[in-house]
């Protein structure tokens, strides 16, 4: 379509759709009237691709995620269906700049971090690969929150994303399903069924995910749930005006906010019945669709591979069971094997606290049919594994209940046994399973555990939010890396092009311009493009050390005042995250960060030479915004704990050097940049694991390095909180007597490889090589080769 044709039916979508003139219409129309009319044009592939899918009788991808992060839509929209150029030169009739308007769409609140940034690319990549897919989660009304940084601590506010309504979705009124809590389980003639005490409407929201050149369009289907009866009118006539709209509140509560805060009874009670709430309805959805189009119920697993991804839609092998046994009569038998052969589980985490379980009452009040089942599918497995002759104390690990002090339901077991492949998300991450978390259960069932390693989606994370590399590429080897990231290896012989090099330097440096830019705007702080700018952005999490990285830079300070006659390396700390609501030490970390901000970047000891940021409301358009403009990647994590990470795949796709742990995915970043193109420090997690089992003693370390010291009793005594200056001391004598996350035993190997990287920077075109070389050998991490394995290998889609 021409600029002219898009100009004039942004002109009529404007009057007709939004009752507007050019004159009288303000941005957020404009805005508006873009989508809708951008939108006309992915309906029509949408339809062709779900018909095509009705007509080859296909097999589908579900893939159930309580997070999709899927960011602003506009330009992924446009960028995939190669209309940027023709939409800017039809906005530009109007007097209307694109890149303005799409800063005015707001980041669906639909996550939080890896996971559901994990979950997005994988729903690009599907439709970019041509497999029809839904993806499946709840439409969030608040999100996990906003956070705005006041004094240094976080505020956790609501995400307003929905306020002015949501341009591309679609209602599916046709699509609604009864979710049940509680009541009884009765006989009855042919068997037995769940008569639940309370029923709320779980109703369909779509959006449609474009894929690259738009082969395909796929589904987003989002749950909203709905109160049966809106008011109960005999309480509202009887004066209890609240008290009549109680249904309504609680139906509210399921899909107003991502991870509800779970230190309290309630609390838990909410996240389970959200979770039971998202996968029943796509449950539910999936088995409608199959009877409609295919009929018999037994065939499900050659029509649909449903994904579980992470451990919070676990409960969804039961509700299969429940659906299959209750509603179509299967024998329990038959019922078991047709959801082994239809779901996949994808573990994301090896920390024993985030394998998700549940007090069984609190299951068993909720779910009583499904507790049923549960204690069924118990106990074949269990004989399964005494008939294998297994020790009592694997077959108590097996157990899908924990009979430990509370009882609780292991949704990780459930989901382990109740799919025919469980894989992990990097090799480390996949080896470990098989040897920590999961070794009972891979010893019972020795061929289901797999390895996918993560991967990110280079239209958004290389051409969309890095147009100025992307066409530096372009000119340098062509275009085939457009369409298969994996030909960016053709830079490789290129890497020594100083003409090359120079060219990628300007952009880098033309990204942290723009970065310095906006953030002087955001946060009224000024930064020098010609610094080396030092990121860590995810979610603060002790086992991902930010913690680390802030006690370094007090170290770093120290030095750098202690000796101006060394010539330092100017140098940018660029933080950002969000830290749990109920999370006290995380909340602690990101107030030290704001402390230590607040100290350095008002010393003029140090003005030119080190500056420290914490960005507030890191999501994906701040992403879209840094990574492109960093220069080194903080992937820090305590080895063995981090399962692969993503982001240490965005950063090197943009040119950005890694410093990292032998963690997650950066091994096998490792194995393809070089091991001389990224900086490796700290124990392994063989050695991390072995420092634990020979008794770990952090306050020797400590008081063994003279620097790390330093900055603990400077943090500890209140140097950086002189208005509270205990604020600190319980995070300090924590790293002093426990240090479970390995801080004081890594503090000097990672000092070190900070000093490497100084080098390094300083030898410019030895640093441009290694940029190079990052970018020439990362398209491996693509989703795209994900996702593709998933598919050859898990669902057998291709």
């Amino acid at each position: 379509m021409k600029s002219e044709q898009f100009a004039a039916r942004i002109t009529t979508v404007l009057r007709q759709r939004l009752g507007k003139n050019e004159k009288a219409a303000k941005d957020h129309d404009w805005f508006a009237a873009t989508v809708l009319a951008l939108r006309d044009d992915i309906i029509d592939r949408w339809i062709e691709s779900t018909s095509r899918t009705h007509e080859l009788a296909g097999k589908r991808v579900y893939y159930l995620s309580l997070e999709f992060l899927i960011g602003r839509l506009l330009r992924d929209a446009l960028s995939n269906l190669g209309l940027s150029d023709e939409m800017r030169g039809a906005l530009r009739e109007h007097g209307i700049d694109l890149t303005e308007l799409e800063g005015l769409e707001p980041d669906a609140a639909l996550g939080n971090g890896g996971l559901g940034r994990l979950a997005a690319c994988f729903m690009e990549s599907l439709a970019s690969l041509d497999i029809p897919a839904y993806g499946y989660g709840i439409r969030y009304v608040n999100g996990m929150f906003r956070q705005r940084i006041d004094d240094g601590w976080q505020v956790e506010l609501p995400e307003t994303w929905l306020a002015h309504g949501n341009p591309w979705e679609f209602e599916r009124r046709e699509s609604a399903y009864h979710i049940g809590f509680g009541g009884e389980v009765v006989e009855t003639p042919d068997g037995v069924a769940w008569r639940p005490a309370e029923t709320v409407e779980a109703s369909a929201y779509d959006t449609p995910v474009v894929g690259w050149r738009g082969r395909r369009v796929n589904t987003l289907r989002l749950w909203t749930a709905n109160a049966i009866d809106p008011i109960k009118l005999d309480a509202f006539n009887a004066g209890d005006h609240v008290g009549a709209l109680v249904d309504v509140l609680r139906a509210d509560a399921l899909v107003r906010v991502l991870y509800p805060a779970d230190s309290s009874a309630a609390g838990q009670e909410l996240r389970l019945r959200q979770e039971y709430f998202f996968t029943s309805a796509s449950i539910q959805d999936i088995v409608r669709r199959h009877v409609h189009y295919v009929g018999d119920v037994r065939s499900l697993p050659d029509k649909a591979a449903i994904q579980l991804n992470d451990t919070h839609p676990a409960i969804a092998v039961a509700e299969l069971m429940r659906l299959l046994i209750d509603d179509h009569k299967l024998p329990f038998g038959d019922a078991w094997d047709i959801a082994r052969r239809t779901f996949g589980y994808t573990n994301h985490t090896l920390l024993p606290e985030a394998l998700e379980s549940w007090p069984l009452p609190l299951f068993e009040r909720l779910f009583p049919r499904h507790m049923q089942i549960v204690y069924k599918i118990n106990s074949l497995v269990l004989k399964q594994a005494r008939d294998q002759g297994m020790s009592d104390g694997a077959v108590s690990a097996i157990s899908l209940i924990d009979e430990g002090g509370e009882r609780r339901i292991r949704m990780a077991n459930l989901a382990f046994a109740g799919s025919h492949s469980v894989n992990g998300v990097a090799a480390l991450h996949t080896a470990l399973m098989k040897t920590t978390v999961f070794a009972d259960l891979h010893q019972l069932y020795p061929d289901k555990i797999n390895n996918k390693t993560n991967g990110v989606t280079p239209r958004r994370w290389l051409q969309q939010c890095n147009p100025g590399l992307t066409g530096v590429i372009r000119s340098a080897i062509g275009d085939a890396f457009l369409d298969d990231a994996m030909q960016l290896s053709a830079l490789g012989p290129l890497a020594g092009d100083a003409q090359l090099g120079q060219q990628m330097r300007q952009v880098k440096r033309a990204n942290k311009a723009a970065l310095s830019d906006h953030l002087f705007g955001l946060m009224g702080i000024r930064l020098d493009p010609d610094m080396l700018f030092d990121v860590q952005i995810k979610r603060i999490h002790e086992y991902k050390r930010q913690l680390l990285n802030l006690i370094e830079t007090v170290a770093l300070y120290d030095q750098i005042r202690s000796h101006p006659e060394i010539d330092w390396v100017p140098r940018v700390k660029i933080f950002g995250g969000k830290a749990a609501s109920s999370y006290h030490n995380a909340k602690l970390i990101i107030k030290l960060a704001g402390d230590i901000a607040r100290r350095v970047n008002r010393d003029p000891a140090v003005s030119d030479l080190l500056k420290v940021v914490f960005v507030p409301n890191y999501n994906v358009s701040m992403a879209e915004r840094i990574i492109p403009a960093a220069d080194l990647s903080e992937q820090i994590s305590t080895a063995g704990l981090e399962a692969s990470g993503t982001g240490n795949m965005k950063f090197a796709m943009n040119g950005a050097l890694t410093i990292g742990t032998l963690d997650g995915a950066n091994i096998e970043i490792m194995e393809h940049v070089g091991a001389d193109n990224i900086v490796i420090f700290g124990l392994t997690a063989a050695e991390v694991a072995a420092q634990r089992a020979q008794g770990y003693n952090p306050r020797q370390i400590i008081e063994g390095s003279r620097e790390l010291r330093q900055a603990v009793q400077a943090i500890s005594s209140g140097v950086f909180s002189p208005d509270d200056p205990a604020r600190y001391r319980g995070l300090m004598d924590g790293l002093l007597d426990s240090d479970w996350f390995m801080v004081a035993a890594d503090f000097e190997s990672y000092s070190a490889a900070q000093r490497q990287i100084d080098r390094r920077w300083q030898d410019n075109a030895g640093w441009q090589t290694t940029v190079l070389k990052n970018i020439a050998n990362v398209g491996w991490f693509s989703s795209d080769r994900t996702i593709g394995e998933y598919a050859r290998e898990i669902w057998n889609v291709l």
